[in-house]
C-alpha cells in the first residue's frame, strides 16, 4: 500500500467513525423517546485494487423491544411481542404509500376526535359494523383500514325483541296448604323510540300443588297480558328444572296486544305501543334444562334479566383490550365494539426503512405486511395504559462513544503520519 493509499484509508476511517458518532448521538438524544429503536454503524471493509478502507453501513434494532412502562391512560398503547401499529399521515388517507408502521403508541384524541400519536400520525384500524363484527377485510394491504375516531359516537335507539330470565324459586314455598307471598321481578325493555318501559313478572307459589307456580305478566299501568302455570321436576335426571308450561292470555287483553307461551317456555308478547306494535319474546328456560328459571330448595334468588335493544345514549368512556378491540361504554351501561386495532407483522423487520416520526415504511427487504388480530399468528398483544420505552442502553452508548472516539483519533493519526511521510518524500529533492 502506498502512502497515498494509507492516507485514503485513514480518511475513510474518519468518515466511517464520524457516521458512527452521529448514530450514537442520535441514540443518546432519543433515550427517552417512546418506541425508539437504536441505530448503529456496522463497519464494512472496502477494497479496490491496492486501495483499502472502511465504510459505515447503517443498521437498526427494529425487532428488539424496549421496556414497557405503565401510564394508566387508556389510549397509551404498546405491543407486547412482535408487530407494529399502523398509522397514516392524514385521516383515512387513500394513498397506501402514506401508511407507516410504528411502535410509538402515545396516542391522544385530537380536536376532531381521532387518535393521533406525538409524531402526528393517525392510528388505523378496522371499523365494526352494526352487526357487531368487522366483516370481510383485506389483511394483506391497507385498503380496508379506517382512522380511529372516538368523537360523535352515540348509541342510537333500538327496539327490544328478546329477553331471558334466570333465577331460583324456593321449592319449600309450594304445596303448603296456605297462601304464600308472591315474588316480583321486572323486565325493562326499549321501544322503537328508545323509551324504557317495564313489565312485571309476579310469581305465586301454588298452595295445593307441590312444585307448581303461577306467573302473571303485566305492566306498570295495571294491564295484565296473561298467566302461566309452570311445573318443575322434583326428581329424575333434571330435578328442579321446568317440566311443563301452560298459559293463557288475560280475558281483558285487547288486540293488537297479545300473549302466548310455547311448550318450551318462550312467552310471545305483542305490545300496543306504536303504529306497528312491538313484538317481544321472553325466554323462561327450556324444559328439563337449567338455563332459565329453576326451583331448588333454599331461598328465592332475585331473577337475572337480560334484554336486547337500547335507548339513545352518549359515550361515557372507551376501553381497549389485549386483542386490540376498542370498546365504547355508554352512559346507560351498554358496551359496544367500535374498532379492531390490528397488529402489523413483516417477514424482516430489520429491512424496514426508517422515516421521520419514529415510524417505518415497507421495502422489498422487509417483505409485505400482514394485519393480524392481536395475539394471533405470531402477532403480539396490545397493552392499554402502557408505553414501550426506547431500547437504547445509555451505558452501552457511552462505552461505544469512547471506542469510536479512539478509533477516530487513530484514523486521524494515520492521516497526519501519511502527511509527514509525504513531506519527507518531498524533501528528498533538496
Amino acid at each position: 500500500m502506498s502512502i497515498l493509499n494509507a492516507m485514503q484509508a485513514g480518511v475513510s476511517g474518519l468518515k466511517a467513525n464520524a457516521t458512527a458518532v452521529a448514530l450514537i448521538g442520535e441514540n443518546i438524544a432519543n433515550t427517552a423517546t417512546v418506541g425508539y429503536k437504536r441505530s448503529f454503524a456496522q463497519m464494512v471493509t472496502v477494497s479496490s485494487g491496492d486501495t483499502a478502507g472502511v465504510h459505515a453501513k447503517d443498521g437498526t434494532t427494529v425487532a428488539k423491544a424496549g421496556t414497557n412502562l405503565m401510564t394508566q391512560r387508556a389510549t397509551d398503547l404498546a405491543v407486547e411481542g412482535k408487530g407494529f401499529f399502523v398509522v397514516s399521515r392524514t385521516p383515512n388517507d387513500p394513498t397506501p404509500a402514506n401508511y407507516l408502521l410504528t411502535r410509538a403508541g402515545s396516542f391522544t384524541v385530537d380536536a376532531q376526535g381521532y387518535l393521533v400519536n406525538d409524531a402526528g400520525y393517525y392510528l388505523a384500524g378496522y371499523a365494526y359494523g352494526p352487526e357487531g363484527n368487522v366483516g370481510a377485510v383485506d389483511r394483506r394491504s391497507y385498503g380496508s383500514l379506517r382512522s380511529i375516531k372516538l368523537s360523535d359516537v352515540e348509541l342510537s335507539a333500538a327496539a327490544s325483541t328478546s329477553a331471558t330470565i334466570s333465577g331460583n324459586l324456593p321449592a319449600s314455598a309450594t304445596g303448603t296448604g296456605t297462601v304464600q307471598g308472591s315474588f316480583v321481578s321486572t323486565v325493562s325493555y326499549y321501544t322503537a323510540l328508545g323509551a324504557e318501559k317495564h313489565l312485571t313478572l309476579t310469581w305465586t307459589p301454588s298452595a295445593l300443588v307441590e312444585n307448581q307456580w303461577q306467573l302473571q305478566v303485566s305492566d306498570r299501568t295495571g294491564l295484565i297480558y296473561g298467566n302461566v302455570t309452570v311445573d318443575f321436576h322434583d326428581s329424575g335426571a333434571t330435578p328442579a328444572a321446568p317440566s311443563n308450561y301452560a298459559g293463557v292470555a288475560d280475558p281483558g287483553l285487547l288486540p293488537p296486544a297479545s300473549f302466548a307461551i310455547d311448550p318450551n317456555g318462550n312467552i310471545s308478547l305483542t305490545i300496543d305501543n306504536g303504529t306497528l306494535p312491538q313484538s317481544l319474546t321472553i325466554a323462561l328456560g327450556g324444559l328439563g334444562t337449567y338455563d332459565g328459571v329453576t326451583q331448588f330448595a333454599g331461598d328465592y334468588e332475585p331473577q337475572k334479566v337480560t334484554v336486547d335493544g337500547s335507548g339513545v345514549s352518549s359515550l361515557s368512556s372507551t376501553e381497549i383490550d389485549d386483542t386490540g378491540t376498542v370498546w365504547a361504554l355508554f352512559q346507560n351501561g351498554i358496551r359496544r365494539p367500535l374498532y379492531e386495532i390490528p397488529v402489523a407483522t413483516v417477514m424482516n423487520p430489520e429491512g424496514l426503512e426508517a422515516v421521520t416520526g419514529n415510524a417505518y415504511r415497507l421495502t422489498l427487504g422487509s417483505g409485505g405486511v400482514m394485519l393480524n388480530v392481536a395475539g394471533n399468528l405470531g402477532a403480539g398483544n396490545i397493552l392499554s395504559g402502557t408505553l414501550e420505552s426506547s431500547n437504547v442502553d445509555l451505558a452501552q452508548e457511552m462505552t461505544d462513544l469512547i471506542m469510536v472516539q479512539r478509533a477516530y483519533s487513530s484514523n486521524a493519526k494515520i492521516v497526519t503520519t501519511a502527511d509527514e511521510l509525504l513531506q519527507e518524500a518531498n524533501n528528498l529533492k533538496r
